[in-house]
């Protein structure tokens, strides 16, 4: 989305490294135990290596992961004979997820708007041969878009033992995407998946650190996700998740237009008792449910929230 190194706000409107290592900090004192770095694309802001260093060393922290689009990952680190990913693991991130909507070049293209699927492929390969504990890939269903591709992006993680799930799409940017030209429910994909494969078998009890609802391909030792955040009537009932935007924003829910600017305090001379009862503030006003489906208002676009 923003081109290399591009900077969208002036510095003083966004969270220095060290305001986002404190404010992390706070939250571990609350619980906090996982964090995701997550964008826009989080590998074009300089230094972001030392800082996930240093956020890994946050006493508390236990696990620590990277949502990227993975254009960067193979990109040689400070000319230090590693890669971008190589670079990541020795600072301590365990998981990736990787955005992957399509293995046609000029579907990506369009749906991008940059013509980077080759680059996108070397970082996935460059993530594997980094060492995470996981990668998983994400893929965004959109009808008419990569509804014929189900099958072939299935295949694609299985060569590569890799998990991937289908993400229905969201109106966070837009309501316009919700019509029938664009909208691909996670039932419908499923049925378009089974056409190829046979019945799925739920795995309800497999778990990983979101959402999804898991099941196995028949005959395969794979197993996919499927993220229905519009059809699933259960989608937030397990939901512990709290988003910092770069400009210091608290959003308790990606489905609801609230957000607590915890950007003022924080410069305003607040100790950390003060910013611990603001978390606890906005985990008081935090949604039973998004709003995506009756009364969601986009306030702001992906790019500036957070995936």
């Amino acid at each position: 989305m923003p081109e290399e190194m591009q900077e969208w706000l002036p510095r003083s409107g966004i969270l220095t490294y060290e305001e986002i290592l404190r404010i992390v900090g706070v939250g571990v004192s609350l619980g906090v135990r996982k964090v995701r770095v997550t964008g826009g694309e989080p590998l074009t802001r300089r230094d972001v290596i030392p800082f996930v260093r240093n956020l890994n060393a946050v006493p508390g922290i236990e696990e620590s992961g990277i949502s990227t689009n993975g254009t960067l990952l193979a990109k040689p680190f400070a000319g230090k004979g590693k890669t971008v990913a190589e670079a990541l693991v020795e600072a301590g991130v365990k998981t990736c997820n990787i955005s992957l909507d399509s293995l046609d070049r000029e579907t990506y293209a369009r749906n991008t708007g940059r013509d980077f699927l080759p680059r996108v492929l070397e970082g996935i390969e460059a993530a594997i041969a980094a060492g995470f504990a996981s990668v998983k890939l994400n893929a965004v269903l959109m009808r008419h878009q990569n509804e014929r591709e189900l099958a072939a992006l299935i295949d694609y993680a299985a060569e590569r033992n890799l998990l991937i799930r289908f993400i229905e799409l969201m109106p966070v940017s837009t309501r316009d995407m919700l019509d029938d030209d664009n909208f691909l429910a996670t039932g419908s994909a499923r049925r378009i998946i089974e056409s190829a494969f046979g019945a799925l078998t739920p795995e309800p009890d497999f778990k990983t650190n979101g959402p999804a609802s898991y099941y196995r391909i028949p005959g395969r030792n794979q197993r996919i996700g499927f993220i229905g955040a519009m059809t699933n009537l259960h989608f937030c009932e397990s939901c512990n998740k709290l988003r910092l935007t770069c400009d210091g924003k608290l959003r308790p829910c990606l489905g609801s237009f609230l957000e607590f600017d915890i950007l003022e305090p924080l410069r305003g001379g607040a100790s950390d008792e003060g910013l611990r009862e603001f978390f606890k503030a906005v985990v008081d006003r935090k949604p039973k449910e998004h709003e995506f489906r009756e009364n969601y208002q986009p306030n702001r676009k992906m790019v500036a929230i957070g995936g």
